[in-house]
């Protein structure tokens, strides 16, 4: 019995990380909040480690981390602000666009954008929101 119990429990974990190993994530994020900023890009990189495909969607304030001299609020245990969990998060592998709203609304332009992030495409964003499997996250 307990050996069954073993397989079992090895299958379901065996799963779980199936699960969690490349499972898409979209993570859009529009509010101007450091700490709901702070906490989706926490969760974008926890995500990560724990083997997710993470795209970050920022979009009207938010759009502001996309930007080179993005600075912003330190936070709490860790002194990071969130344009330096997004630039780690980044440097993980995740994608990362502004909304196509955010430069003609802000009078930003495109080189003043960081480095692989540019204006997301609609019919493309669209498409990956319908991905099934995809999970959405808002903040």
């Amino acid at each position: 019995m307990m050996k069954k119990t073993l397989v079992a429990l090895a299958l379901t974990l065996g799963s779980t990380l199936a699960l969690a190993e490349n499972q898409p994530v979209t993570l859009v994020i529009t509010d101007d909040d450091t700490m709901t900023q702070g906490i989706a890009l926490v969760l974008a990189n926890q995500m990560q480690e724990q083997g997710g495909q993470v795209n970050i969607l920022l979009c009207d304030t938010a759009g502001d981390l996309a930007l080179k001299n993005a600075g912003g609020e330190a936070l709490k245990p860790n002194n990071v602000t969130p344009a330096q969990l997004l630039d780690g998060a980044i440097k993980k592998g995740a994608t990362a666009a502004v909304c196509a709203l955010y430069l003609p609304n802000t009078g930003h332009k495109p080189e003043d954008l960081k480095e692989g992030i540019a204006p997301a495409k609609p019919a493309d964003m669209a498409r990956a929101l319908l991905e099934p499997g995809r999970k959405v996250l808002t903040f």
